[in-house]
């Protein structure tokens, strides 16, 4: 009996410690936060240009080179994207709100057809919505890109200048050449995955941005630009991305046009856009490129978006891949990358799936 007391007392004892733990990592999580989105996001963008450095270096351009005008590429391309975000937000916000009074005149007329009830439920609802305030702080927190891509940039170039000691680095940490070459075998695996992940999301986001672009061009509508760059941006965001893309391009067609018949054509397009590219063409492709539950996605999505916000669900795919594959590596933790991948195989690599 007490040999069985004490086994308790040491499984509770480690189950407490394991919440002491958990709550420490997740109050360091926020409070670091700016800081972490930023070093993930310079560990992502460090893996894609690795590849196209590995691929320079094949072609016999040294090192040097190839490292120096990847830093170039980075420095220009991240600036250039941060600033074209800012300013297209910006456009959004300012011609929404030009347009807040036309969309809510629409709102009357249609709750005046519906009766009184609805009318009344409309009002109460647009009443408690401060769209202009929501705009004014998403343009507010797409104004902390700048900064962000400041320090992402200086975490970049301190990496590509360890880049070469760090598979020395690893065997000295472990002390184990066969155990280094295993921890740089799974580092190589969680690059590609999420590289190919970035690479095909992006082919898929592109394409409908376009089509929403279209769009708007062909029925003469102003944020053609804006709606599809945001378009290709919240579609990086699983399930959610999508569906917030195709409300803010249905009201922007409210508001512009004041059309109910039009907004009803318009948004029955749209959102046959995304409901094609996100029911059929996302899962043929991302289900072979990443093999991840569903499920687990949308855990990931709603964990790192109440942590580090917006940022946190554009990053939650990135990381659950980096979890699967390193949960696999280690035995007592193996159940949850089985859980976390879509057929209970988390080692499969993508590829062996498109041969079959």
């Amino acid at each position: 009996m007490n040999r069985h007391d004490s086994q308790l007392s040491e499984r509770l004892r480690t189950g407490f410690l394991g919440v002491i733990a958990f709550g420490l990592i997740l109050f360091l999580l926020v409070q670091a936060r700016f800081i972490l989105i930023c070093l993930a996001f310079a560990i992502i963008i460090f893996s894609l240009t690795s590849d196209a450095i590995s691929a320079f270096a094949r072609l016999k351009v040294p090192n040097w080179l190839a490292t120096t005008l990847a830093l170039i590429a980075i420095a220009v391309g991240l600036l250039w994207a941060a600033t074209a975000v800012v300013a297209q937000v910006n456009e959004v916000v300012s011609t929404a709100i030009a347009y807040a009074d036309r969309a809510q005149a629409v709102l009357s007329s249609l709750s005046q057809r519906w009766g009184p009830g609805a009318q009344e439920a409309i009002a109460t609802f647009t009443g408690n919505i401060d769209v202009a305030g929501w705009l004014r702080s998403a343009a507010a927190q797409a104004s902390n890109l700048i900064s962000g891509s400041v320090l992402i940039l200086t975490f970049v170039g301190f990496m590509f200048s360890e880049r070469i000691w760090f598979p020395v680095k690893i065997e000295r940490l472990t002390g184990d050449p066969d155990r280094a070459r295993q921890v740089l075998g799974t580092v190589h695996v969680i690059m590609r995955r999420v590289n190919r992940y970035l690479v095909v999301k992006a082919g898929i986001s592109a394409v409908t941005a376009a089509l929403i672009w279209a769009i708007f061009r062909l029925a003469g509508l102003e944020l053609a630009g804006a709606i599809a760059m945001l378009t290709f941006i919240l579609n990086f965001i699983p399930t959610l991305g999508s569906i917030i893309a195709t409300v803010i391009a249905i009201v922007l067609v409210l508001a512009q046009t004041g059309d109910p018949t039009l907004t009803l054509t318009l948004g029955g397009l749209i959102t046959a856009v995304q409901f094609v590219v996100g029911n059929v063409f996302d899962p043929m492709l991302l289900g072979q490129t990443l093999r991840l539950s569903s499920f687990g996605i949308v855990l990931s999505l709603a964990f790192w978006g109440v942590v580090w916000g917006i940022a946190g669900t554009f990053l939650a795919v990135p990381i659950m891949v980096a979890v699967m594959i390193v949960c696999a590596q280690i035995p007592w933790l193996r159940p949850v990358a089985i859980l976390l991948s879509q057929e209970g195989l988390p080692e499969q690599e993508p590829s062996s799936g498109l041969r079959r």
